[in-house]
């Protein structure tokens, strides 16, 4: 809206003046030719008056002798003027309430300086905001004055001047239509054309434009024609209105006052007396929908404009004094401030885009222009900054990119976006030599819930599923919808394939669920289809069609269930499926658990100094199950909590039966995985056991690996030191093999080092192995530890062992494991004697 900048910035400075007894044919003459649309009529310096093409409705066309009559004759006087220093929005209301179209600017002295018209304010008052957000029908006046082209020229302009009208429609040959105006009167009155019709002497064709357009097109098509009125059309191609420079500026004003208005409403009460006394001001110099700050020259804020608070939150009150930092959002950083105070030195303004940051803390993107302001002497006075807030454009922009990228209704990716992903994954992978897996989900008879319930309960049914499948996958992985009721979820650095499988699970429970959409409560299933990097393919559109492939099958063979590509695979993985429900089931029975009891002895003595419980399991089915295969399913699918506690139940409950006996068992140590060290209950657990059946202090102790201990020393101590308080004996195993850090040997409550078998197997035969025991026994030594060799398998390794501090031996050669029965008979003594 109105800028707060003097006339004599926008004023036309070529002034066409004459004398008061020129004819007024040779003034209109002079005037058409320069396309001037005012005469200023001067006498001894001093301006007398001036006719102006609005004049030109006045002359008598049928009189060719009027034409000759002396200026001052048919002038108007006194002139309406301004002076140059006054703001152009004081001047704005001059216009409307002298109801002029031109004002002459004059300077201190009243010599005249240039002249102001209401084109001229159109095309200067920043009113291109209102122009973007309004519609030609908006400013056009309606029902223009439609002359018959065989009309007169005089009758013409009589019927111009009684409707008050600057413009006319003529009608003319061919039902063409023109427009006759009043510079083209004035060009009339320079040179007569005598009786010809106006149909004749009209300007055609009539440039138009549409009823429905954007202001902003018809000024650009006024500037770019270089014409003054566009007939407006309606969809049917009638001419409804009339367009010219000062209906849009007649506009912008009511636009402006109207926004004013209601800005001063909700400004604060305590001000409103001094805002009604000022209101006439405020009004022009609060005529901007940008936002106003001007600074004095040390950049200090001096005032800002209502837009201003209304943009950023902060009052004049609360700005001034301050510099317009208070607005900064911290996300550019000093470059970017120094260039702009250079440029603004250099070329005296700025231009461009900065992000600042509101009161309440929310940021915006402003497009912000800095103006130098200088006196006379050319020093600079203040700083005046508009800017407007176009987060709005960019919110619009990106909203683009998600339409681009994201499925609108669930607002997850689309299948652009997930190959996007797929393929910088399927890199990532290559480097790093891992596995991904792109897994394809098929809602089962979704259609039959779209044609029972409609389709927006249908997209109600989409978007819930969306939610519970996003709430299965870890953040780093992608769910996309594939369109319709497809899903795809690509699944990051996977280790085994059991991973992906188990995930599949989870994604088939959770939408087999109960859903409640419109009241109405039902079930649907899913099926998966899997495929995997690099066994199913390197390709993005392969694993795509790989798993696509796979959910079919297992539509095919049953539905609500999953497929791997790769039918072997399935097979395997379906094996360890059913092996991971067998063990399930088992840690939460019981059944077909045991314990053998692997002895420790005396290196030198030959007796049995403790034993390492380890757990078996015999499946009905399955048969014996290796540790190896049970233990790492046990540990991947959650289930170690539960067997581990077992195993310790059945340790403690053999040690109370040989006790109770009278056999003298030897200390046992059950190993704990890292899952059942870090529980926060353990020392809990182990003192309840220890009461639950009755056993001596240290009966059961327990062996760690290193990696348990490394990451949370601090903590394992305070774990490790209450076990030893009950008096259990701590091991690490496979001491050796992992990060071995010496400095914790010290810190820790351990009691013994297990040496790993890997480095009994080698004695005689690598130096390394050698002096690998050499150094750790002799660190225990020196720390007081006890050293099991583990793994003691012939007479040399035994022989070797000798030559080192090594308490206990374990191995095949002195004990292989053994169930309770052949362990007590084989190594338990009673009353003195074996049992």
């Amino acid at each position: 809206m109105t800028q707060e900048f003097p006339v004599e910035r926008i004023m036309q400075t070529g002034l066409l003046t004459c004398t008061p007894d020129t004819p007024l044919r040779e003034a209109a003459a002079r005037m058409a030719e320069r396309r001037f649309s005012a005469m200023l009529v001067v006498q001894d310096d001093q301006a007398v008056g001036i006719w102006t093409e609005h004049d030109s409705l006045l002359v008598d066309f049928a009189r060719p002798e009027a034409l000759k009559l002396p200026i001052e004759r048919v002038m108007s006087h006194p002139v309406a003027s301004v002076h140059q220093a006054t703001p152009v929005g004081a001047a704005a209301l001059r216009f409307g309430a002298e109801r002029c179209r031109h004002l002459l600017v004059v300077d201190d002295a009243g010599n005249p300086k240039g002249i102001l018209s209401q084109t001229d304010m159109a095309l200067n008052q920043g009113i291109e905001p209102y122009l973007r957000l309004r519609e030609v029908g908006d400013a056009m006046r309606p029902r223009p004055l439609l002359l018959g082209g065989a009309l007169s020229l005089n009758d013409a302009a009589q019927q111009m001047h009684r409707a008050g009208c600057d413009a006319a429609v003529v009608t003319c040959d061919g039902e063409e239509l023109g427009i006759l105006t009043e510079r083209d009167l004035v060009r009339f009155v320079a040179r007569h054309p005598g009786d010809t019709a106006v149909g004749e002497l009209a300007s055609r064709p009539l440039l138009t434009v549409g009823v429905e357009e954007a202001l902003i097109h018809a000024r650009d098509l006024l500037i770019d024609r270089r014409v003054r009125h566009l007939g407006v059309l309606d969809d049917e191609g009638g001419v409804v209105g009339l367009l010219e420079f000062q209906d849009l500026l007649a506009g912008a004003e009511h636009f402006y006052l109207e926004d004013l208005r209601e800005a001063l409403e909700q400004r604060d009460q305590a001000l409103a007396q001094s805002r009604r006394n000022l209101q006439l001001a405020e009004r022009v110099i609060d005529s901007s929908l940008e936002g106003i700050i001007i600074t004095d020259a040390e950049t200090r804020i001096e005032f800002v404009n209502p837009a201003f608070t209304h943009l950023t939150g902060y009052s004049l009150e609360e700005a001034a004094g301050r510099t317009p930092a208070l607005l900064s959002s911290g996300r550019h950083g000093a470059d970017f401030y120094q260039h702009m105070w250079q440029t603004l030195q250099e070329h005296g303004y700025w231009r461009g885009e900065v992000w600042n940051r509101r009161k309440n803390g929310q940021l915006f993107l402003e497009l912000l222009t800095i103006t130098a302001i200088r006196d006379d002497a050319g020093e600079i006075r203040n700083y005046a900054a508009l800017f407007s807030d176009i987060t709005h454009i960019r919110e619009n922009e990106e909203q683009v990119r998600r339409l681009a990228y994201y499925d609108p209704l669930t607002r997850l990716p689309n299948r652009r976006l997930l190959e996007d992903r797929l393929e910088l994954a399927i890199r990532h992978a290559h480097r790093h030599q891992q596995r991904l897996a792109v897994v394809f989900l098929d809602l089962d008879h979704f259609k039959q819930v779209n044609d029972a319930l409609g389709h927006t309960m249908g997209d109600e049914l989409l978007l819930k599923v969306s939610q519970r499948l996003r709430a299965q996958l870890r953040e780093d992985d992608t769910l996309a919808r594939q369109g319709g009721d497809e899903f795809i979820a690509l699944l990051n650095e996977v280790a085994e394939v059991d991973e992906v499988t188990r995930v599949a699970r989870r994604l088939i429970e959770s939408v087999s669920a109960p859903f409640e959409v419109g009241g109405q409560v039902f079930r649907v299933g899913c099926s998966l289809g899997i495929s995997l990097y690099p066994d199913d393919g390197v390709e993005v559109e392969t694993l795509v069609r790989q798993a696509d492939a796979a959910m079919y099958r297992a539509k095919k063979e049953g539905r609500n269930t999953y497929r791997l590509f790769r039918a072997e695979m399935h097979r395997q993985d379906h094996g360890l499926l059913k092996m991971e429900t067998a063990l399930r089931n088992t840690a939460e029975t019981g059944a077909g658990l045991g314990v053998h009891y692997q002895p420790l002895f005396d290196r030198d003595s030959g007796e049995v100094h403790g034993a390492e419980a380890l757990l078996r399991w015999h499946h009905p089915t399955f048969g014996h199950v290796s540790p190896g295969d049970f233990i790492p399913l046990a540990e991947r699918s959650g289930l170690i909590l539960p067997l581990g506690e077992r195993l310790m139940h059945l340790v403690a409950a053999q040690m109370r039966d040989w006790l109770a006996a009278g056999l003298a068992p030897p200390r046992v140590a059950v190993n704990l995985s890292a899952r059942q060290f870090w529980q926060s209950d353990l020392v809990a657990q182990v003192r309840a056991l220890y009461a639950a059946y009755e056993l001596p202090p240290g009966q059961i102790g327990f062996e760690l690996t290193e990696s348990i201990l490394l990451d949370k020393q601090q903590q394992a101590i305070h774990t490790l030191q209450a076990l030893r308080e009950l008096g259990c004996r701590i091991a690490i195993d496979d001491f050796g093999t992992g990060y071995s850090s010496l400095s914790y040997l010290q810190d820790l409550p351990v009691t013994t080092l297990k040496i790993d078998r890997s480095f009994i197997q080698q004695l005689g035969e690598s130096r390394g192995s050698s002096a690998i025991v050499a150094a750790v026994t002799g660190l225990a030594k020196e720390l007081g530890l006890r050293v099991v060799a583990e793994g003691v398998e012939t007479e040399d390794q035994l022989q070797a062992l000798s030559r080192y501090h090594v308490n206990l031996i374990q191995g095949f050669l002195t004990g292989r494991p053994a169930d309770a029965a052949t362990f007590a008979e084989r190594y338990l003594i009673r009353d003195g004697a074996p049992a």
